[in-house]
């Protein structure tokens, strides 16, 4: 059974995906029904976590979302050290740069920076979550946890990933976990978008525990033309964003 306390989380962490802002949309993600969505959304709009738009009845995050972001960045803002890394390579080779942190077995974007390239990879924008191990930055972020740590949430991700993702499956997400953990880097393509594919690499803490992941995405054959030369940049712009991060590193 759901606890309630779980309930408001799952509607909480909907939210955060933009994308996501109607009451169907919220039950249909949260895996809760309608009635106890509606309750829910009614006492923490009373309380300013959620706010509903009169006209389209639609729901996003309120102040006190807001309030409590705002008091986690004064104290570490892993955006802010990673946006150099995102500018430079996005100017150099031209494509998608997205950072992603880990989110149970979600991985969240939280910021994004688009080169000049005509053909982009807008698929991913802030907020919006995947499955750890759908994406090249998520899968990095799986491959980098402990063994004992990806089982807790492989339950959950193959659920994600039978349901929603036809070009992937759970052989392919383990063969792409093994090569990951010894190339140090992911590479991903034809999964979540046709012909469209991208390089991740994880930033970690000084324990190895990934705590966000850069990741370039752009066409296939753009990733795999210069897989090496991305690869290797990504992770120059991660252990230099690790050792800024953790100074005593």
């Amino acid at each position: 059974m759901t606890s309630a306390s779980e309930k408001i989380c799952r509607i909480l962490s909907c939210l955060s995906d933009r994308r996501i802002c109607k009451l169907t949309d919220i039950a249909r993600f949260t895996g809760l029904d309608l009635s106890s969505v509606l309750r829910i959304l009614k006492d923490l709009e009373k309380l300013d976590f959620v706010e509903r738009e009169p006209q389209t009845k639609e729901y996003t995050l309120g102040r006190e979302i807001y309030a409590m972001h705002h008091a986690m960045v004064a104290r570490q803002d892993i955006r802010a050290l990673a946006r150099p890394a995102l500018v430079r390579m996005a100017r150099k080779y031209g494509d998608s740069l997205i950072l992603s942190i880990p989110s149970n077995w979600e991985s969240v974007c939280v910021d994004t920076c688009l080169g000049d390239y005509p053909i982009r990879a807008n698929y991913l924008e802030i907020g919006s979550r995947r499955p750890l191990g759908v994406g090249a930055g998520s899968l990095v972020l799986l491959a980098a946890l402990s063994d004992a740590q990806q089982q807790m949430y492989l339950p959950c991700i193959h659920e994600q990933i039978d349901k929603r993702y036809p070009m992937f499956n759970q052989s392919m997400l383990k063969t792409h976990i093994a090569l990951c953990r010894q190339q140090q880097y992911a590479v991903l393509c034809d999964v979540v978008v046709n012909q469209m594919g991208g390089i991740g690499v994880a930033i970690r803490a000084p324990d190895g525990t990934p705590i966000a992941a850069l990741s370039l995405a752009s066409l296939s054959e753009r990733i795999l033309s210069r897989q090496d030369s991305i690869a290797a940049d990504l992770i120059q712009e991660a252990r230099l964003i690790e050792k800024t991060h953790f100074p005593a590193r």
